[in-house]
């Protein structure tokens, strides 16, 4: 007999989306012919963020190479590279005048470089188009490719993210063609090799982990001096999707979030709600802030 999954808890409803803000956005999306991460994983605080006029960019297409049992972004073998996306998506960030902007895109393994040349123009137009505008980039694993790492780091980006997910026992289930190891490889190069742009990860929480795995999972992050963390509850998109072993309190959140500072990250967005880009113009407005001191006391 199956056992029926556990209740979704009342701290997880949140309001239909449908404010003016967001109806803007809607028609500046559409308009630019663009996809955002928003809509294609049905994250559940697109009605927040895009009323507060946020949003995260999804570049590359909507079609995903891999196929997470966790995600519900659709996946397959994509049929074509728009050239032209990274001049649309700066566009959009001129209309909607963004001070901060979050790229990120699908997996684009039948790409040699995995997409990098065009997360590296998307940079780059964006700094066209809106000078002084902070990009969050939230990059795929290129296979483990420090060419195409190189690529994206030379074009300058203030905040380098890539989720680890799941703690080390988990993601092997779960990340069908990622690998642990090559994602603390990535987060470790950007701060080995010099790029003064400051990393962040993010955990899923609910698919299997023991609190011992994810503090392990916190310094394995740590140890590679990962700036930024944020901790999410996962919500299974449907039955085909990796099932939820549990529902995390807002308090045991609030909880992590200590454990996460008292290990040295700069910030931790920790909540049931919270997925990587969520309040992300605050956190690089803090980060930027806690760099501005540093710079100072040096």
């Amino acid at each position: 007999m199956a056992i029926a999954p556990p209740r979704r808890p009342e701290w997880l409803k949140v309001r239909l989306p449908g404010g003016d803000n967001y109806q803007d956005l809607v028609g500046i999306m559409r308009t630019q012919t663009l996809h955002t991460v928003c809509e294609e994983a049905r994250c559940p605080n697109i009605g927040d963020c895009w009323e507060r006029r946020t949003a995260t960019f999804l570049i590359l297409g909507n079609l995903c190479t891999r196929n997470c049992s966790y995600c519900a972004i659709a996946h397959g073998l994509p049929t074509e590279l728009d050239l032209e996306e990274p001049e649309r998506v700066a566009r959009a960030v001129a209309e909607m005048g963004l001070r901060h902007a979050v790229i990120t895109s699908v997996n684009r393994d039948e790409l040699a470089d995995g997409g990098a040349a065009i997360y590296a123009e998307t940079i780059r137009k964006i700094r066209d188009y809106r000078p002084g505008c902070t990009v969050e980039l939230l990059i795929p694993d290129f296979k483990g490719d420090p060419d195409a790492l190189r690529t994206v780091l030379e074009a300058d980006p203030e905040i380098l993210g890539h989720n680890i997910e799941s703690v080390r026992r988990v993601f092997k289930v779960v990340r069908h063609g990622g690998n642990y190891e090559r994602t603390l490889e990535l987060l470790r190069r950007a701060k080995e090799w010099g790029y003064t742009c400051f990393t962040k990860s993010g955990i899923i929480l609910g698919m299997g982990e023991t609190r011992e795995e994810l503090l392990e999972t916190m310094d394995d992050l740590r140890a590679i001096d990962v700036d930024v963390l944020t901790l999410g509850q996962y919500l299974r998109p449907g039955p085909d999707y990796h099932p939820i072993d549990r529902y995390y309190t807002p308090e045991e959140f609030r909880a992590l979030k200590e454990e996460g500072l008292g290990r040295g990250f700069k910030y931790v967005e920790s909540g049931p709600l919270v997925r990587s880009s969520y309040h992300a113009d605050e956190q690089a407005q803090a980060v930027l802030a806690f760099r501005a001191a540093a710079a100072s006391q040096a």
